[in-house]
């Protein structure tokens, strides 16, 4: 029987397991199909606390997933493919990996992150981390005095394109149809500032540069008579169409909202099955930031100490 089970890593779930150690759980963490998340795939990192010169994805994930090993945490590579949680409190909840193996475990806690959405382009995976990017918030600041393009026509866009607009020289945004789907207030914001260019029926066909992003292949108009392709130079590309919450295998036994992310009790992170818990992105749709989320592993951490101690 094992006392906390930690599903995904990535800095909630490495966080969690951290805590968890600590508090004598035993934890057992299985770090899913991309151990470490998406941050592996992240060059620099210069907004997570601690590291003064700045850092990497991969580096930043392994020295997380070093503290949580040295703490005691039995991490293991695996995919969960079925859970069967227990609806009554203090109940053992029954989770089977890829592998065949079976556990069951007394607390649960959910850390498959979110992943972003993509437009499907060959150039997103040439040139991932050499100016496409999924978060304004994160990779903006490397992006200042530059030109760089937004993907997307509603808030999450606007908003990235407005952060970006404070930064860059100017921002691009590519919008699929003749209108924004944002709120009108978010909408004015963006027509308002003097360095965002809105491209209207424009699709991205594809990416090129050398050691990098240096522009973007559009056509404005696809399969109209009047359909027009050019060229913008961009230094970056930020995809800002919405994240797909990992939570395929909880449903439908988690509640969930309709996007798909995990709904919990503010201002714990205790989902509506009783023991099972959910921290990270899984459970944010809002923030979506490293610290953000290896502060919600600390809380899940916790939060299953407390139901333990029931």
């Amino acid at each position: 029987m094992i006392k906390c089970l930690i599903i995904g890593s990535g800095p909630a779930g490495y966080t969690a397991a951290i805590y968890a150690s600590r508090s004598g759980l035993n934890p057992v963490l299985y770090e899913g199909n991309q151990p470490g998340g998406q941050l592996t795939q992240t060059t620099e990192i210069e907004n997570f606390p601690g590291y003064p010169e700045g850092t990497t994805g991969p580096e930043l994930m392994e020295d997380l997933r070093k503290q949580a090993v040295r703490l005691g945490a039995d991490v293991r590579f695996g995919v969960v493919t079925r859970v069967d949680f227990a609806t009554e409190p203090h109940q053992p909840h029954h989770v089977v990996i890829d592998d065949g193996t079976e556990l069951d475990a007394m607390t649960v806690i959910i850390s498959t992150g979110a992943s972003a959405k993509y437009l499907g382009l060959d150039d997103e995976k040439k040139y991932a981390g050499m100016g496409v990017s999924a978060c304004a918030t994160c990779d903006g600041f490397f992006y200042r005095k530059r030109t760089v393009a937004v993907v997307g026509g509603g808030d999450t866009a606007c908003e990235e394109a407005q952060y970006l607009a404070h930064l860059a020289k100017k921002v691009y945004m590519i919008v699929r149809r003749d209108v924004l789907r944002a709120s009108d207030a978010m909408q004015k914001k963006v027509k308002e500032m003097e360095n965002i260019e809105i491209l209207w029926n424009t699709q991205t066909l594809g990416l090129f540069g050398e050691d990098g992003v240096e522009g973007a292949h559009l056509v404005r108009n696809k399969g109209k008579e009047n359909e027009e392709k050019f060229d913008i130079e961009i230094d970056g590309f930020f995809l800002a169409i919405g994240h797909h919450p990992n939570t395929e295998v909880f449903r439908p036994a988690l509640e969930c909202d309709e996007q798909g992310f995990v709904i919990t009790k503010h201002p714990t992170t205790q989902t509506n099955i009783p023991g099972v818990f959910a921290a990270g992105d899984v459970a944010d749709p809002i923030y979506r930031q490293a610290i953000s989320a290896a502060g919600s592993g600390c809380h899940a951490a916790m939060d299953a100490e407390r139901y333990l101690n029931e």
